[in-house]
């Protein structure tokens, strides 16, 4: 869908309840974790499912509103005044205008990494599939989100090890940045995936590129090559889902290094189909 094809029309007000940068001071990249509340008893909202959100819009628009889409982060808790909490991932952005050649600040990002603990804005959803915990609680789950796209799987893994305690299925978390100081969740600062460590069925993978400081891809390529027999193992057994979160460019580029994984191309294809028709290929991307 096309996010002028999305139903804005059911609206919530969130208040904004704290505001922090999750990415270290020495990183380029500007992430936050804004926690909100939303009034109104009927809003509810599913681990990975995304919310609209309506910046002002601007004269330069010529829009009352901006509107994207974002992640929920974490779990969403139910307060004790009805309301219900939960956390968004924001990356600060900017872009460059393909026809003049300038910079402009993001709207709806710079909107959102600029409100303070008390600020009201609008938000509409939720939209999308969550990720459903897979009936099987000893399936195999490979997880795959770059950038931001990490967010979704924040909320989930701490949700089946929260409130599926019986879950005993591997799972393979792959997460990509340019530089370390990128990776989202995985730095000595604030490093949540830490907390699984110690549960042998889990392990988080890093997908760094190869040079840093240049607009490289993310390198998929050694992340998922080094493993490659272990996850085409798991990849070929019945009981294993994948979810990729993140860009929309990520679908291509893990297209062509699954493809070496499973030795060619035709091979890749019909066994992606296969996991598209057993619903066990999800994706969650923008």
């Amino acid at each position: 869908m096309r996010l002028q094809d999305y139903d804005t029309s059911k609206q919530f007000t969130a208040t904004v309840i704290s505001t922090e940068r999750i990415t270290p001071d020495d990183s380029s990249e500007e992430v936050r974790e804004i926690v909100m509340d939303v009034g109104g008893g009927e809003f509810s909202i599913q681990v990975g499912q995304n919310l609209g959100v309506l910046a002002p819009g601007g004269s330069s628009f010529g829009l009352e509103h901006h509107f994207r889409l974002y992640s929920v982060a974490g779990l969403p808790e139910k307060q004790p005044d009805g309301k219900v909490r939960l956390p968004l991932c924001v990356r600060r952005c900017d872009y460059i205008d393909d026809y003049n050649g300038e910079r402009y600040r993001g709207v709806a990002s710079n909107y959102l990494c600029d409100l303070k603990p008390g600020d009201d804005l609008i938000i509409t959803g939720p939209y999308g599939l969550a990720f459903e915990v897979p009936e099987n609680l000893d399936a195999t789950l490979i997880l795959i989100g770059a950038g931001t796209g990490i967010a979704p799987f924040r909320g989930f893994i701490k949700h089946l090890y929260k409130h599926v305690p019986e879950y005993k299925g591997h799972i393979r978390l792959f997460h990509g940045g340019r530089t370390g100081l990128d990776l989202l969740y995985m730095n000595d600062v604030r490093n949540d995936f830490a907390l699984y460590y110690d549960n042998e069925t889990f392990e988080a993978i890093t997908a760094l590129s190869q040079r840093p400081h240049w607009s490289d891809a993310i390198d998929w390529h050694s992340a998922l090559i080094s493993r490659g027999e272990e996850i085409w193992t798991m990849l070929l057994e019945a009981n294993t889902q994948v979810y990729v979160a993140g860009l929309e460019s990520i679908c291509a580029e893990l297209d062509e290094v699954f493809a070496k994984v499973a030795g060619s191309k035709e091979t890749w294809e019909r066994r992606k189909a296969e996991l598209k028709a057993g619903k066990r290929w999800v994706e969650l991307v923008f």
